[in-house]
């Protein structure tokens, strides 16, 4: 996991161009009139949904892993607090894998939680178990996919 601010993605550049190509279209867009729905950036490869969530109490959000797939979580209307735990140690499948949309959901307790404000982001890997919009209310983000 990598929690960062959009004013500090130029290390991104020389580590992965695909996660510099993304941060860097947040930071030109995150100010921009929101849209609700979704767009690749890089076909294949880098897609970025405008989402509107519900967010709900941290016991009610179940800890999510992928295996193809990086999201990069950026609040954009309000801070979010996301769950997290090493993929490794789930124990409590409640949705087993689907390779299609490539997601699994686990019933384990995230092992800590971490703020987002708005305007930063966090990066998960498949090792990072991860439960995204714990809070109250609605907010607005940007969910960004990219493939390793």
């Amino acid at each position: 996991m990598i929690i960062g601010t959009l004013n500090n993605i130029e290390r991104f550049r020389t580590l992965n161009p695909l996660f510099f190509q993304a941060l860097q279209w947040a930071a030109e867009h995150v100010g921009d009139p929101f849209v609700k729905g979704s767009q690749w950036l890089v076909d294949g490869k880098v897609k970025v949904s405008s989402e509107e969530v519900v967010m709900l109490p941290r016991e009610r959000r179940q800890l999510e892993a992928h295996r193809k797939w990086a999201d990069i979580h950026i609040p954009l209307s309000n801070d979010e607090r996301i769950g997290w735990a090493p993929t490794e140690t789930l124990r409590n499948l409640t949705e087993p894998y689907d390779e299609e949309k490539d997601i699994a959901f686990y019933g384990d307790s995230a092992q800590a939680v971490v703020n987002v404000q708005k305007k930063q982001f966090a990066i998960f890997f498949p090792e990072d178990a991860h439960a995204p919009n714990i809070g109250v209310g609605n907010h607005r983000k940007f969910c960004i996919k990219i493939l390793l």
